[in-house]
């Protein structure tokens, strides 16, 4: 099993920044790839960024250029630097792990607003 905790959502004005903190525990070994997604109201859960144990990463097109996935693998903690934040990108933002028996772990969510 493995556990994860969301920090670092609250409301910023567009063109703000936040980042989002995710830290892992329990199974760390078990770990393949860690990442961050989000859920607008009325929309479906989106990908936002992955980031594998061997340090690759993939972003949607919509947050390419703005936002940067990393990992402090001494810490078991991955991080969301969001820049030139939108409104668009206002939504609940939830951390995944997904471990080497193709499990999924989720987070509670942290809740990002944007101001226009």
């Amino acid at each position: 099993q493995v556990q994860l905790v969301e920090s670092g959502g609250g409301l910023v004005q567009a063109g703000g920044s936040l980042r989002l903190s995710c830290a892992a525990s329990g199974s760390i070994f078990s770990i393949n790839a860690l990442g961050w997604y989000r859920q607008a109201p009325g929309k479906q859960r989106e990908l936002v960024a992955t980031i594998t144990s061997g340090g690759s990463t993939n972003y949607a097109d919509s947050v390419k250029g703005r936002f940067t996935i990393s990992r402090d693998n001494a810490k078991n903690t991955v991080y969301l630097q969001m820049n030139s934040l939108k409104p668009e990108d206002t939504a609940v933002y939830y951390c995944n792990a997904y471990s080497k028996s193709f499990a999924d772990y989720w987070g509670q969510g942290t809740q990002v607003t944007v101001s226009s």
